[in-house]
């Protein structure tokens, strides 16, 4: 059996950025074992299966799981990156202007926006699940050892949080970029307090932006699913816009500009809107290379 995949650079606009992910095609052939089988050879931090829709409405449905396993319900650039290869390659009825597509993810399905000019996407906005909040929690001295930070580093007038739009990440507050950029996690400690705050994995922010039209810069952790570091998490960056709205740190409306990826060489930038339509996440892609895995069947 041969099956056609993709590698695409997410939140990037050229290649060796943002965040890579494969894409596997026509994977309605596989079955759950050997997706996750194919995403441990991949060992990207997410690798996305495209499948026919099971619910009404849905155009594709998309499966994602990380090289441990751990199956990511949550639209990030694990959806972005796919929807941004299918429209690129000519796999989509697609009209001059915008278009608005369904996705199936987590067993929901969420709208996705494609802006079109001359045929080719110039842009990716899917909406994510509406915010659900946790109570705020007293944990900053635990937060900052398992960071390998000082609590002096994590900023005083937000407490930790965690939130979901889809997957649900505890929200760390940091007091600026240095820190951010200080953090060593403690794999097993960090994975602990996420395990008892309910969270799937860390997103360290600060709100000192790195440029004008920035509003937080950001690392991400989930040793939780084997994620060391990951360089555009949208599945996070979601929740973070829901969150500096709620704290009014930033006026509900607008479009919220968020930096990561600049500790590990692969700058990215997400972009998420907070509208009265829900959060919604925008960005594109590269596609960095195509070929084909060649696999045992797995389904008749």
């Amino acid at each position: 059996m041969s099956l056609p995949f993709a590698w695409v650079d997410v939140f990037a606009d050229i290649p060796l950025t943002g965040n890579p992910l494969p894409v596997v095609w026509e994977a309605e052939l596989l079955d759950e074992g050997t997706m996750r089988a194919v995403a441990r050879e991949f060992n990207q931090s997410e690798t996305t299966f495209v499948l026919p829709p099971t619910l009404p409405g849905a155009h594709r449905r998309l499966r994602s799981f990380t090289p441990s396993g751990a199956e990511v319900t949550g639209a990030g650039h694990n959806t972005l990156g796919a929807w941004w290869l299918l429209a690129s390659a000519g796999c989509l009825d697609l009209t001059e202007g915008t278009t608005t597509l369904n996705q199936e993810i987590g067993g929901r399905t969420l709208p996705v926006r494609i802006d079109v000019t001359d045929g080719q996407p110039t842009a990716i906005l899917q909406f994510q699940a509406p915010p659900e909040m946790n109570a705020p929690l007293d944990i900053r001295e635990e937060l900052a050892l398992a960071l390998g930070l000082k609590p002096e580093d994590l900023d005083t007038s937000m407490s930790p949080q965690v939130v979901s739009t889809g997957a649900a990440h505890l929200l760390v507050p940091a007091t600026d970029r240095a820190a951010v950029d200080r953090a060593a996690p403690d794999a097993p400690r960090l994975a602990r307090l996420l395990a008892q705050a309910g969270g799937q994995g860390c997103y360290l922010f600060t709100s000192e932006p790195p440029s004008t039209d920035t509003h937080a810069y950001t690392r991400f952790f989930n040793p939780t699913v084997g994620i060391w570091e990951d360089p555009a998490t949208g599945s996070a960056a979601g929740p973070l816009a829901a969150y500096l709205v709620a704290h009014k740190r930033i006026a509900a409306g607008i479009a919220v500009n968020i930096e990561q990826g600049h500790r590990m060489g692969r700058p990215s930038r997400l972009t998420v809107h907070t509208g009265s339509e829900g959060i919604a996440i925008a960005g594109r892609g590269v596609t960095l290379a195509e070929g084909r895995l060649r696999l045992p069947h797995t389904r008749e």
